[in-house]
C-alpha cells in the first residue's frame, strides 16, 4: 500500500530539483477539450484543428444536454479522431462512453470510481481522473487504476467554475515520483503554458485558447507548437 500524503503539509517547491529527471518522459502533448456548445459545423472545425498540429487526445465535454445529443455528437466526431490517431475521451459518463465506443472516459470526483469504469470499459480504455490540487486524490486515483490524472485549474478560466489553484510544483512532484501521466488544465494558453511544461506536465488540456483563438482553431493549435517542442 502506498503511503498517501497529507495535502495540508506544504509541498517543497524545489523537491524535483533534487533528482535527475532529464529525458525520463516524452515531450508534453496537447489534449483538446471541446467547447461547451457545439453545432453541426463543429465536425469541420475539429478536422481543421486536428490537421493543424500534433494532438494526442480530444475530450467531448458537453453539459446540460440530453444523452441522445451527446451520443449523436460522439457518433460524428469519433471517426474524425480515429482517422488522425487522436484518442476520443468522453467527459463524466462512463455509461455513455461504453455506448458510443469512446477510447476512454474522464471522471470528476463525483463521477464514479476508476475501478468501475475499468470493469465497464475494458482493459484498453483510457481512464482519467480530476484531482484538482490534491496529491492525496492523485495517488488514490493511481492506485484505483487510472491511466492519467489531471491537476488544475492552474490559471483563471471561464470554461468552468473552479475553486482549486495548484502550484506548478505539484506537476514536478508527480512526474518525479510516478510514471503515470499527468494533465495540466485550467486557463492554459500558448502564452502561459511554458511554466507547466517545464514543471513536468505530460499533457496540456486546452479549450478556449484553441476554439476562441482570434485567427481560428487551427491557428490556436499551431500556437502551441513552439511550446511543446
Amino acid at each position: 500500500m502506498i503511503d498517501i500524503p497529507d495535502d495540508d503539509i506544504p509541498l517543497d517547491p524545489s523537491f524535483a530539483a533534487r533528482f535527475d529527471t532529464k529525458d525520463r518522459r516524452p515531450a508534453c502533448q496537447l489534449y483538446l477539450i471541446s467547447p461547451p456548445v457545439i453545432d453541426a459545423a463543429f465536425a469541420d472545425t475539429l478536422m481543421a484543428a486536428l490537421d493543424a498540429g500534433k494532438v494526442a487526445a480530444f475530450q467531448l465535454r458537453l453539459k446540460d444536454i440530453s444523452d441522445e445529443a451527446i451520443l449523436k455528437a460522439a457518433e460524428s466526431l469519433i471517426p474524425i479522431c480515429a482517422a488522425r490517431d487522436v484518442a476520443f475521451i468522453l467527459n463524466d459518463r462512463m455509461d455513455l462512453a461504453q455506448q458510443c465506443g469512446a477510447d476512454g472516459v474522464h471522471l470528476g470526483q463525483g463521477d464514479g470510481d476508476p475501478r468501475e469504469a475499468r470493469k465497464l470499459l475494458g482493459p484498453s480504455a483510457q481512464i482519467g481522473v480530476t484531482c484538482h490540487d490534491s496529491r492525496h486524490l492523485a495517488m488514490e486515483a493511481g492506485e484505483a487504476g487510472a491511466d492519467y490524472i489531471a491537476f488544475g485549474a492552474f490559471y483563471p478560466t471561464s470554461t468552468k467554475e473552479t475553486t482549486h489553484r495548484p502550484d506548478p510544483s505539484v506537476l514536478s512532484w508527480w512526474t518525479t515520483v510516478f510514471g503515470l501521466p499527468c494533465v495540466a488544465i485550467g486557463g492554459i494558453t500558448a502564452g502561459n503554458a511554458q511554466p507547466l511544461v517545464e514543471a513536468g506536465a505530460d499533457f496540456l488540456a486546452v479549450c478556449s485558447a484553441v476554439w476562441s483563438h482570434p485567427e481560428g482553431p487551427a491557428a490556436g493549435v499551431r500556437a502551441f507548437g513552439a511550446v511543446l517542442t
